[in-house]
């Protein structure tokens, strides 16, 4: 069960990531879209885990692999960012979100069975 605590770091740090791959994400990620869906943060704070939809990109598998090779210097643009707001920066972690995906995979699904 998520705390309120828990749910606050977790908007700020969805909201500030969002900002951050916009300004920094065009360098590296090579035409790649990236939006961040969801963050879900750990007991005690310390840990971010990213969940992030991947558009226009062949290989989603590759992207994560682009996002944590600049995992530093991404987690360096949120902190000075959050610093302001959180007493302990917490480290980040990426996951790719799939929901879109499966639910397009469903919709064509469904749409082959009503033919």
């Amino acid at each position: 069960m998520e705390t309120k605590k828990q749910r606050q770091v977790a908007e700020l740090i969805k909201r500030n990531f969002g900002i951050v791959m916009q300004q920094e994400g065009p360098f590296f990620l090579e035409g790649a879209f990236v939006t961040v869906t969801d963050v879900k943060m750990s007991s005690d704070l310390g840990l971010a885990k990213i969940y992030v939809s991947i558009f226009n990109a062949e290989d989603k598998q590759a992207t994560i692999i682009r996002m944590d090779e600049y995992k530093y210097k991404l987690q360096q643009e949120l902190v000075t960012r959050i610093r302001k707001h959180v007493r302990r920066i917490p480290k980040i972690d990426f996951y790719i979100d799939d929901t879109l995906d499966e639910m397009d995979r469903l919709n064509n699904l469904f749409d082959k069975i009503g033919d």
